[in-house]
């Protein structure tokens, strides 16, 4: 088996074409190197309770049936992992909230935001998106109210509508009107700035 650094990005692309002579042998690369990284990125956040392999698995469907949207922009590889990483990201944070109350926002306790590890971005995206990620977790923590803020924590990470109304006591409706109300507020905000919501759904994991 070939070092993953020996494959470029267009071999990388004619691997793993659907209808590529050893395509089986490319995914399989490919799935070693995601474990890899994200064995290293991953394993510690959130009590790592993340099922690596599990993950990998699903970031692979995804990867191969987004293969014509990539743009060359990064490594192959970088953009691959990059993937690998936000759905990583997704599950550790519905795992973590499963137990943990979003009671915990309105006892003074502040959100915080991930953002993607600087060895899976250039390091010039990194810092952009360190820098908006920061100044997205201030607004959410001194503009919104503790019931907006609960919403949105709940809403980053992957809960229900119905599972937020729960643990407000409250119902859909009123969620639905915490969360757009916030969302409101929140682009309001940063549109002032002149940043707008684009900037920060592309750059918040």
């Amino acid at each position: 088996m070939r070092e993953i650094g020996e494959t470029g990005q267009d071999d990388w692309l004619k691997r793993l074409h659907v209808d590529a002579s050893g395509r089986d042998q490319a995914i399989e690369e490919l799935r070693c190197y995601l474990v890899r990284g994200l064995t290293k990125s991953l394993s510690h956040r959130y009590g790592g309770k993340l099922q690596i392999e599990d993950v990998v698995q699903v970031a692979l469907l995804k990867i191969l049936s987004s293969l014509d949207s990539f743009q060359h922009r990064s490594r192959f590889t970088t953009w691959a992992l990059s993937i690998a990483t936000r759905i990583g990201i997704s599950e550790l944070r519905r795992h973590y909230y499963r137990d943990v109350s979003l009671d915990t926002s309105s006892s003074g306790s502040k959100i915080q935001l991930d953002v993607e590890d600087a060895s899976a971005n250039r390091a010039e995206q990194y810092e952009e998106r360190k820098e908006l990620v920061t100044k997205l977790e201030k607004l959410i923590n001194e503009t919104l109210t503790d019931k907006q803020r609960i919403a949105i924590q709940g809403t980053l990470a992957g809960l229900s509508v119905e599972v937020i109304a729960e643990r407000l006591k409250s119902n859909r409706n009123a969620v639905y009107k915490l969360v757009h109300d916030a969302r409101l507020r929140l682009r309001q905000e940063l549109e002032s700035e002149g940043i707008t919501i684009e900037d920060i759904e592309m750059n918040v994991a």
